[in-house]
């Protein structure tokens, strides 16, 4: 074999994936792609305009979807460490989510840089498609308290139902910081700890009573006190998130409808003004 004849083949060779000229396989996944599950990941994305910019919207609206399962997850830890009375572990948990939270409030800034422009590009292609739709998104509104049965409606024909409706009878996060504080001798109404889990919860005064106890003997409860200070980040950060979401909503689409059949920024006005954990902000007002 003549040297000419050698390097045609090791360019073929190297060309077919074997450097050495050896014989082909498949090539397998590194260690870090197989644990993250990397490759399928990356290939769930499926632009259907040529938009630049519809990429971008796509991978965003995933790593927001990714975040709302990392809270979730985080949450509920929180909850089921709160009812086995390891409230040192629930505030560690605590802490930690709202780490995420501030990510998940930061992914607004991609979408802000949109124009209006940009987003008309591919915003038909959306057709009926909304977030209002995210069954992880609803899931978590229920697991912190926000129960609403008519809000597992939209999902009746989605695969997501049976996770959105079994939520929705699960004990929230409230509902396990509501039956501590009475363990620990604060006065939290026996109607609210008999309360069916999946009943939307009003505001009570035996709660903000407990709280106010709390808070007045930041001493004598002082875990409890770094729990209320806590549930109230979270609850700040979500309506940091729900506010930004308005904002950014304004700014792109202005006063049109939103998609998937919601009024766009009326709606979202009306949902931004709720806050999680109520007796935790008007008791505020009696320190």
């Amino acid at each position: 074999m003549t040297t000419s004849e050698s390097e045609q083949d090791l360019a073929g060779a190297v060309a077919a994936g074997c450097p050495f000229g050896g014989p082909t396989t498949e090539a397998a996944p590194t260690a870090y792609a197989e644990y993250a599950q990397m490759d399928a990941l990356l290939a769930l994305q499926h632009p259907r305009t040529a938009s630049p910019t519809e990429p971008g919207f796509i991978i965003m609206s995933q790593v927001m979807e990714l975040l709302f399962k990392l809270l979730h997850t985080e949450f509920t830890e929180a909850r089921d460490r709160l009812s086995d009375d390891q409230l040192g572990a629930a505030l560690w948990t605590l802490r930690r989510a709202t780490r995420v939270q501030q990510v998940a409030l930061s992914s607004w800034d991609f979408f802000s840089a949109m124009t209006p422009g940009e987003f008309a590009e591919f915003r038909h292609v959306l057709g009926t498609a909304s977030g209002f739709q995210s069954a992880s998104y609803r899931r978590l509104e229920f697991l912190l308290g926000n129960k609403n049965p008519q809000m597992v409606l939209p999902h009746r024909e989605a695969t997501s139902h049976a996770a959105v409706a079994r939520q929705l009878g699960e004990p929230s996060l409230y509902d396990a910081v509501l039956a501590l504080l009475r363990r620990r001798g604060l006065p939290v109404a026996d109607a609210i700890l008999a309360r069916r889990p999946e009943a939307p919860y009003e505001p009570h005064d035996s709660v903000e009573l407990a709280w106010r106890e709390v808070y007045a003997d930041g001493g004598g409860h002082h875990e409890l006190f770094l729990l209320g200070e806590a549930l109230t980040d979270v609850a700040e950060s979500f309506a940091r998130w729900r506010y930004t979401h308005l904002v950014v909503v304004q700014r792109v689409l202005g006063g049109k409808p939103g998609t998937g059949g919601t009024s766009g920024v009326p709606w979202l006005d009306r949902i931004s003004g709720h806050r999680f954990f109520p007796e935790l902000w008007s008791v505020r007002s009696e320190l």
